[in-house]
């Protein structure tokens, strides 16, 4: 049986039906690339996946990211590391305290941003799957850097073309209250550059490529370059660029941090278990290496 694909909106967001993910042949993988490309954002509802089913469902796009941004030497890591652990949950599996640095580190969550894009080879895409949920609250959402780059004026298309900012995940932690990465967790994320907008290989659709995690715009002054990217995300987030998902457990969604961003919403995270898994495909290089564009010094 093939798929069976419920748009969201026509060219945002789609459920898929008639798939188990730990079954799927040829045709199933291909039908499910070719709507990635289109929808960016992919829910597949009720899937009993283990860690490795999950795994394996990643790595038919491509690598899977194995480094982590906190030392697990400081912070354990509950999961395997192939996994960022998207939860409230100590390793030993109980509900963080008000003061657990984990906690703090993950504020930055709340904030728009798209995941490793703070890394020289940042994420192509990343499959989330929901163990548990958090009965309210605790949403995702969505925002296609597409149509909002489609949306833009003219003037400000020709103005954005080739610019290149610089990510650091010490950025967005900032904005968010966190500062205190330890020396070697300093050492091994330095800033890195990319390409303000990009243009998607598998459909040739221009994007945005803005986050919480852009700092400066080469070649601008600072607070000018701030000032044009907190403009870009204001923009990217307006409602009608936006989808809001309210997770059930089971459910598998994945996105393409190429031309989405996303942010967790508030949840009573001191009372309610969200125990959620995420593994993220690395892109296949850096964002000007593949437009072919000289990196600043």
């Amino acid at each position: 049986m093939s798929i069976t694909i419920y748009p969201v909106t026509p060219d945002f967001v789609a459920e898929i039906g008639d798939v188990d993910l730990t079954r799927l042949g040829d045709a199933h993988v291909a039908a499910i690339k070719q709507a990635f490309w289109k929808y960016a954002v992919l829910v597949f509802p009720e899937q009993d996946l283990t860690p490795d089913q999950h795994l394996a469902f990643a790595e038919k796009f491509g690598p899977v990211e194995a480094d982590r941004v906190l030392d697990p030497k400081v912070n354990p890591h509950r999961l395997s590391m192939s996994f960022a652990d998207i939860s409230n949950l100590t390793p030993e599996g109980k509900i963080w305290g008000e003061d657990s640095r984990q906690r703090m580190y993950k504020a930055g969550n709340r904030l728009w941003h798209t995941d490793s894009s703070f890394k020289y080879r940042p994420g192509l895409c990343s499959l989330l799957y929901s163990r548990t949920v958090a009965p309210v609250g605790g949403h995702t959402e969505f925002a296609d850097q597409r149509a909002a780059y489609d949306a833009l004026p003219p003037a400000t298309k020709a103005k954005l073309e080739g610019l290149i900012a610089e990510h650091s995940i010490a950025t967005s932690r900032r904005r968010s209250g966190f500062a205190n990465f330890t020396a070697d967790e300093g050492k091994r994320l330095p800033p890195v550059p990319q390409l303000l907008v990009r243009t998607i290989p598998e459909n040739g659709r221009k994007s945005l490529y803005v986050a919480s995690h852009a700092g400066r715009i080469f070649g601008m002054p600072d607070a000018e370059g701030r000032a044009l990217i907190d403009e870009l995300l204001a923009h990217t987030s307006q409602r009608q660029f936006v989808y809001t998902h309210r997770w059930r457990a089971k459910d598998l969604v994945m996105w393409d941090n190429r031309c989405t961003l996303h942010r967790g919403t508030d949840y009573d995270d001191l009372r309610w278990v969200r125990d959620m898994h995420r593994a993220t495909v690395s892109d296949v290089a850096n964002t000007c290496e593949q437009a072919g564009i000289a990196i600043p010094a």
